[in-house]
């Protein structure tokens, strides 16, 4: 009888043991228990600008993940009520793409960076904005081409690194004083907003348009020839 009880507890004692120590066990393998790991997102490779001439179309994101996108020709979301784009894309010449890339990093000292709705736009898509708003204060006669045409041209505004926009005014397209460079009857945030947008882009040889905040043309890109490509979608 007394062996037997002292089989009892040594089973007992055997047990207790096993429980404490499940937790000193190592992992199992191919499970991963570090959640910095886990979080790791493996970067896209950029491409470089070597050996390409600056007139040469690119398309952005292919040489820069710093930058964010509402392509909005690509959605009916614009004022042509219509999606003009097969898909969302952002191309511009190296020239282009070097000078945004440029002013992207001084707007990140600042806190914020570019957001695009329209880059370069074939001279075709031109030719349909220009039978719905035959009115040159707004949109270029496509007879002669806009620089978005030629792929100098963006449209853009500002939003924080985490993705919320600065207060422009306006809406992008917006066809009224509102929205004009020279109208200072705003709250003084949005006037600093448009303010830090122009006199950035400035700096990196852009120029602006007096009756719409979003437009800038690169002025080297003024003399180079209209084009009509369509890009493919991936």
């Amino acid at each position: 009888m007394g062996r037997f009880i002292l089989f009892i507890l040594v089973l007992i004692i055997g047990c207790k043991e096993n429980t404490t120590n499940k937790g000193s066990e190592p992992p199992i393998s191919g499970v991963t228990v570090d959640s910095a790991t886990t979080e790791k997102v493996i970067k896209k490779k950029l491409k470089t600008f070597a050996g390409l001439a600056d007139t040469t179309f690119v398309r952005l994101a292919d040489y820069s993940d710093g930058f964010s996108y509402d392509m909005r020709y690509a959605t009916p979301n614009n004022f042509l009520k219509a999606k003009v784009y097969d898909c969302a894309e952002c191309y511009m010449r190296v020239k282009t793409a070097k000078a945004l890339i440029k002013a992207n990093e001084e707007f990140k000292t600042k806190g914020v960076k570019i957001k695009f709705f329209d880059c370069y736009r074939p001279n075709s898509v031109q030719y349909k904005m220009w039978k719905i708003v035959p009115n040159p204060q707004y949109v270029a006669n496509p007879v002669k081409g806009s620089i978005h045409n030629k792929g100098g041209a963006v449209d853009i505004t500002l939003v924080t690194l985490e993705g919320n926009p600065l207060d422009m005014g306006t809406d992008f397209d917006f066809f009224g004083k509102k929205a004009y460079h020279d109208n200072l009857d705003l709250p003084q945030e949005i006037l600093d907003n448009r303010k830090l947008l122009k006199e950035t882009m400035e700096k990196h040889g852009f120029w602006s348009i007096r009756t719409e905040w979003w437009h800038y043309n690169l002025s080297s890109a003024s003399n180079d020839k209209v084009a009509d490509f369509k890009w493919n979608c991936e």
